[in-house]
């Protein structure tokens, strides 16, 4: 096994040297010519989500909520839509998936809830975000009845089958991980690296590249995607996490199950978990109506894995498989918003219908 890390490591050393004799290449010929062929750069490059909101055309107003853990999370909050009221929430985590849904999610549902009085919200998770939903709507009885319905967009709840070559990555011991990144932050994006990005991504000549590499984790279904905004992507894709989430899907990849972080020794899971071994997660255990909207050529949100996932949810009223989608299709795809958002608002305005007429279970 050492020696397949090895050989994997010596590669890798040589696509980064390659990679960078390119990007001095670049950089050469931009100054010797005066001129380098490039494409416009989108301005929603080089906004924060507050900036990009406003950019559309709608209010925005942003918050601080801080976590029974002491973290601090950042939360968009769209007041009305340019004609309808409409409103979201966009958050930064800072720990691990399973912290983040039980620490993070409630921290922020119950500021929403408090924010808008409403009793109960409508929950849209896409990637991580569903995995986060899963566990906390699964063990948290009194956070799942403040959800009217939940919407899982690319759902993961585990990566047995994952294809990306991430999860190659995700391999290697914890140490190699740890002395490759350190303990705090994962790719995380400064100033420098993001216009860095949008300049090489800008030339006629990379362009390409970066979009490939871009959908290299999920899949390609590049005929679905605006390449014309894909500095705009580059710029906040990804946007960094911390290097125990990172452990945290590491593990997830070797085990092939839901289960909570190891934290390497007995007392200290039963300190974080009350239990000496990491807590395995039930998603049959959820109550929550839930729809799913699965892809394909999904590289990490495998077919196999939502196909397990789907004989889970005990509550689940609709599904959709889109055979040709991959994964960042859910977010950034052309035809999103015809066969997946149009879908999510009706079954918000049948709930609504139901509700007012005094049925229990939604249907679609």
């Amino acid at each position: 096994m050492s020696e397949i890390f090895s050989r994997e490591w010596i590669v890798l050393r040589r696509v980064e040297m390659w990679l960078l004799v390119l990007v001095v290449y670049l950089f050469q010929r931009n100054v010797n010519s005066g001129h380098m062929p490039t494409i416009a750069v989108d301005p929603e490059a080089f906004m924060n989500v507050s900036e990009i909101i406003q950019h559309k055309g709608y209010p925005c107003e942003e918050y601080e909520v801080t976590t029974e853990d002491g973290y601090i999370l950042s939360v968009n909050r769209i007041p009305r839509g340019i004609a309808q009221p409409k409103e979201t929430a966009i958050v930064r985590y800072n720990a691990n998936y399973d912290e983040m849904a039980r620490f993070d999610l409630p921290a922020v549902i119950n500021f929403i809830l408090q924010k808008t009085g409403q009793e109960k919200i409508y929950y849209v998770g896409y990637s991580q975000g569903t995995t986060m939903g899963f566990i906390a709507f699964s063990t948290m009885p009194e956070l799942a009845q403040k959800i009217k319905m939940y919407f899982a967009l690319a759902p993961i709840a585990t990566v047995k089958y994952a294809k990306s070559p991430g999860t190659k990555f995700l391999l290697l011991p914890d140490m190699m991980i740890k002395g490759l990144f350190g303990k705090k932050e994962f790719l995380y994006q400064t100033r420098f690296f993001r216009q860095l990005f949008i300049y090489l991504c800008g030339q006629v000549i990379l362009d390409q590249i970066c979009s490939n590499i871009m959908l290299l984790l999920g899949g390609f279904n590049t005929n679905n995607m605006n390449m014309s905004r894909a500095n705009v992507y580059v710029a906040h894709n990804p946007s960094g996490t911390s290097v125990q989430n990172i452990l945290h899907w590491s593990q997830a990849v070797n085990s092939g199950e839901l289960r909570a972080f190891d934290w390497g020794s007995e007392a200290k899971n039963l300190e974080k978990g009350n239990q000496p071994t990491p807590i395995k997660y039930k998603v049959r255990d959820m109550t929550v109506p839930t729809a799913m909207w699965s892809g394909g050529q999904d590289w990490l949100s495998n077919p196999e894995d939502v196909r397990t996932l789907l004989s889970e949810v005990t509550h689940l009223i609709y599904h959709k498989n889109i055979p040709e989608w991959a994964h960042v299709d859910f977010i950034w795809g052309l035809d999103a918003p015809h066969r997946v958002y149009n879908e999510i608002i009706h079954l918000m305005k049948q709930e609504e219908i139901n509700h007012s007429q005094g049925m229990c279970e939604p249907r679609s």
